[in-house]
């Protein structure tokens, strides 16, 4: 696996190198059968910490959806503090690895009415994971949530699957909820890896008929992984999305 000190100076990162349109189901689960998965990251995110009481509100022991979760470590930190954590992922390499890394026994069974899908439960019930294609899931599934995090799950969807991925959000967001969606911003408009652009007008064509959308924070985000592709600045934003029925 790449680290930052890698790609200063000898290897590229092939992951981020990638243009969207390459980016199939398949992609994704030969990353991490061959382990190529520089966006995970081995630390709670700082923007989740940072901004978990706009998601919380106040409230405590919610449930919380992770869209193509990964093994992050974001799910073992909110279910220790009493949230209840679903998320779904294609590969059952990455949901196998997050149970044993993070030392949790589970068990695993097939989902009803959803063909090739697996559902591995840890053992104190806290934390659900879906092994399925994201489009094949739906509240009649899991129900709906209190709040969502959204780390970089939009961002490489091909731009055809948005407008479906925001419509599947906008069902599975239940009365109160509130979805923190982080994406990153390259600003080198000749850039054609990874992440693609995700302009504000686009967040807010893709969830602004049902949603209201407020900037949480926009700051820049530049590491020596990103110097070496030759980008001078870079963006990571947070956006809180809310059902507009919310406050109507």
């Amino acid at each position: 696996m790449a680290t930052e000190g890698d790609v200063d100076g000898k290897t590229s990162n092939r992951f981020e190198r990638k243009k969207p349109a390459d980016l199939t189901l398949e992609h994704w689960i030969t990353s991490w059968e061959k382990q190529q998965i520089q966006f995970h990251l081995d630390e709670v995110h700082e923007m989740l910490k940072k901004h978990l009481n706009v998601m919380l509100n106040g409230r405590k022991q919610i449930r919380i959806f992770f869209p193509l979760c990964g093994k992050a470590l974001d799910m073992k930190w909110l279910a220790d503090q009493g949230h209840t954590i679903v998320g779904v992922e294609i590969s059952e390499i990455a949901i196998k690895q997050f149970f044993t890394e993070q030392n949790l026994s589970y068990s695993q069974e097939p989902v009803p009415g959803m063909p090739g899908a697996d559902l591995f439960k840890s053992s104190d019930g806290r934390i659900s994971l879906f092994k399925s294609n994201i489009f094949d899931f739906s509240s009649l599934i899991a129900g709906q949530f209190d709040g969502i995090w959204d780390r970089g799950s939009l961002q490489p969807l091909n731009s055809s699957d948005r407008q479906h991925y925001s419509k599947l959000m906008i069902t599975l967001m239940a009365k109160g909820c509130r979805y923190l969606l982080d994406t990153l911003v390259c600003t080198k408009d000749d850039f054609t890896g990874l992440p693609p652009k995700i302009p504000e007008s686009e967040i807010r064509d893709l969830f602004g008929h049902t949603c209201n959308i407020q900037l949480l924070e926009s700051s820049h985000t530049l590491s020596g992984k990103q110097k070496y592709w030759g980008l001078e600045s870079f963006i990571e934003e947070v956006h809180l999305i809310t059902l507009k029925t919310d406050s109507s």
